[in-house]
């Protein structure tokens, strides 16, 4: 890659100036957005059917991940997040296995090794087959050859130098004994939870329903598990929350409530819930789509030791004293999936 850091950050910047066009549904305003009236209508079309492709990806999702990338990409952001590091000067190809749960989620990954200066070879999740190459189609109209600096694999994963890759435990296991041999970063499953104390305001709690609903919850970032005081209230979070219940409207949605539901009933399992989640008491992590587990605790440092033993399931804390509650899907350009740099990564393949 031929550029400066200088200018690739510019062309970056120029990328969150068009998503946040995108984000708000604004009409085409002319060529000086970088695109022409066909390219700019061309991403709105991909934005409103992506959902074609991913019953998840509704159009207000995949905007709100623009809206989130928009807000990152300005040069402040971009030039502190990259300033302490050196950069390539003999590119090197990374691989980048992409994950789909979310609406471009692989993002970060992607910019990461283009800021950096390497080349990038993308492997596409078949749950996120088309935002990808529309936001790098944007970038490609900011700076000229852009399209050598990319490449898509759609067999097998051959002539790469580096790995990143993303996918759940199972597939873990796979990319570690395939990939195991190149420098490489392999994430797998983690979920986030939720520390409240007693002194949350009703904002607060209505806030939480963004960590908990925020693309439908099945994000690593998202709430999945609240541990609670022994005393604390649960209607409480329920009076919070109500105002997420149009979720229940969306289908694929819906259908999980109704299985989740269903199954647990079966089995006899006290369950709480409202017509849009089912809360349960329970010790794991991870709950399943449209619920979510709760437990009490009685001592906080125990339950924060308990939470720094089991710290590799878990992607990020909310609480009052930690991720202010509403932010846990608003992710910094630092905030690094798994807690890896990868920008510190990229920069060791120069050593």
């Amino acid at each position: 890659m031929n550029s400066t850091l200088e200018q690739r950050i510019q062309t970056f910047v120029q990328l969150g100036q068009a998503l946040q066009l995108f984000a708000t549904k604004q009409e085409w305003p002319g060529y000086a957005c970088g695109l022409t009236e066909e390219e700019f209508n061309g991403v709105n079309d991909v934005i409103e059917s992506a959902f074609t492709f991913n019953g998840w990806f509704t159009a207000a999702n995949v905007r709100q991940a623009l809206s989130a990338w928009a807000n990152e990409l300005t040069a402040d952001k971009l030039t502190a997040w990259t300033k302490d590091h050196s950069y390539a000067t003999s590119p090197k190809t990374i691989a980048v296995i992409c994950a789909g749960n979310i609406p471009g989620v692989a993002f970060h990954d992607i910019l990461s090794v283009l800021v950096s200066g390497h080349k990038l070879l993308i492997k596409l999740s078949s749950d996120d087959p088309i935002l990808i190459p529309a936001l790098l189609k944007i970038v490609g109209k900011f700076e000229n050859d852009f399209e050598l600096n990319y490449s898509f694999s759609k067999g097998k994963l051959e002539n790469f130098d580096a790995v990143i890759a993303t996918g759940s435990n199972s597939t873990a296991v796979h990319f570690h004994n395939y990939f195991g041999k190149y420098p490489h970063i392999i994430r797998q499953n983690r979920n986030s939870v939720a520390i409240l104390d007693g002194n949350e305001t009703d904002e607060q709690l209505e806030k939480l329903g963004n960590d908990l609903f925020d693309y439908f919850g099945l994000g690593c970032r998202n709430v999945t598990k609240l541990y609670l005081p022994i005393d604390f209230d649960l209607n409480r979070i329920f009076n919070g929350i109500f105002s997420f219940q149009s979720i229940a409207t969306h289908n694929k949605y819906a259908n999980n409530y109704d299985y989740n539901k269903a199954v647990w009933l079966l089995n006899n399992e006290d369950l709480l819930e409202n017509g849009f989640v089912i809360f349960k008491e329970d010790k794991n992590i991870a709950s399943p789509v449209a619920s979510v587990f709760y437990e009490r605790y009685e001592n906080k440092e125990a339950l924060l030791q308990h939470l720094k033993n089991h710290e590799n399931q878990i992607q990020c804390i909310v609480g009052n004293e930690f991720i202010p509650f509403g932010n846990s899907q608003c992710p910094t350009l630092s905030d690094y999936a798994d807690n890896v740099n990868t920008l510190e990564f990229l920069m060791s393949l120069n050593a």
